[in-house]
């Protein structure tokens, strides 16, 4: 587990019973596919999404036994369109590890993250309720949406800062809310709770992903986990390069018409892209979002819990990139 919660004692501990849980969940026959999953579970992340599903569990009535499985599918769902992504985006590492389908092909891949998703759905069938496995199922939904949408605007020039933010609430933010959301509403807290916490989730995952693809342009792949500008390879435009896209920046259109691209040509648009204010610009949106989480986390009720959610969101937000 990433060093992430270590200030946080009983967060380390609730999410290392999470961790026990998917991991006893991935048992089969087929090692090969059990020791691949249990390599992701491994790998060194921060656990956010179960992490943020037991934080929105303890402003209610909140049940171990009920939260934790819940927590766990979180945390393999996310897990399972990791394993998905890579496989479209022809990833070679992920948390600076060989990804599932560098390692074992892509045909062991894909059957992994279905094994995963049908694990998840497992566990639902014995700690959810229908109307719980229901918001599952249509967060699922969005989030596919979200990656063919993805995929249908690959090496489009003309994608749109709206159709960007409509993606990346599908990608990523869609599952920050579902955490937030499921948390609150399997410990019993009342629906406006619930939906105020969803909000915050999402205003949460909007800012990570646009930081997140912020620091494709200002990172190195060593501090990253993942390969720089392999989004730009492989056709997919995010937020700062589509700000400069939006100027008509002819140089940059004439280097995205090239067949292939090298790593000249990829620091050059890196270049561009610093120079005409599409970082900048981007880092100002994350920051909204970032300040809207912020004010809606002010709201809730006074405690440790709040102050928790609070500081986790500075660490995780208000960072260097």
């Amino acid at each position: 587990m990433d060093n992430f919660w270590n200030e946080y004692p009983v967060m380390k501990s609730d999410l290392e019973e999470v961790t026990r849980i998917m991991k006893k969940s991935i048992k089969c026959k087929e090692k090969l596919v059990e020791n691949a999953i249990l390599e992701l579970i491994n790998s060194g992340g921060k656990l956010l999404r179960p992490a943020f599903l037991i934080i929105a569990a303890r402003f209610g009535n909140f049940k171990e036994e009920e939260i934790y499985p819940l927590a766990a599918v979180l945390e393999m769902l996310h897990m399972a369109t990791l394993v998905h992504d890579d496989i479209i985006d022809n990833s070679e590492l992920r948390r600076g590890t060989e990804t599932i389908q560098a390692k074992y092909g892509k045909g062991y891949a894909v059957y992994i993250g279905d094994f995963l998703f049908t694990r998840c759905f497992k566990i639902l069938s014995e700690h959810s309720t229908l109307k719980g496995i229901n918001v599952d199922s249509n967060v699922m939904s969005r989030i596919c949406m979200g990656e063919i949408e993805q995929f249908s605007s690959k090496y489009n020039k003309k994608v749109s800062v709206r159709r960007y933010l409509k993606r990346i609430s599908s990608k990523t933010a869609e599952l920050f809310s579902l955490s937030f959301y499921s948390g609150a509403m399997g410990s019993g807290c009342d629906d406006k709770l619930c939906k105020r916490l969803s909000n915050i989730g999402h205003d949460i995952g909007m800012a990570f992903q646009i930081i997140d693809d912020i620091l494709d342009y200002t990172s190195d792949e060593t501090a990253l986990g993942k390969s720089v500008g392999n989004d730009i390879k492989q056709g997919i435009y995010t937020l700062p390069l589509i700000y400069v896209l939006e100027k008509k920046n002819q140089r940059l259109s004439d280097i995205l018409d090239k067949n292939t691209l090298d790593e000249r040509d990829l620091r050059e648009i890196n270049n561009i892209v610093r120079d005409s204010g599409g970082i900048e610009k981007a880092r100002e949106l994350a920051e909204k979002y970032t300040n809207r989480a912020f004010k809606l986390i002010g709201t809730l009720p006074e405690g440790e819990n709040t102050n928790i959610l609070l500081r986790t969101t500075e660490k995780l937000l208000v960072r260097f990139y």
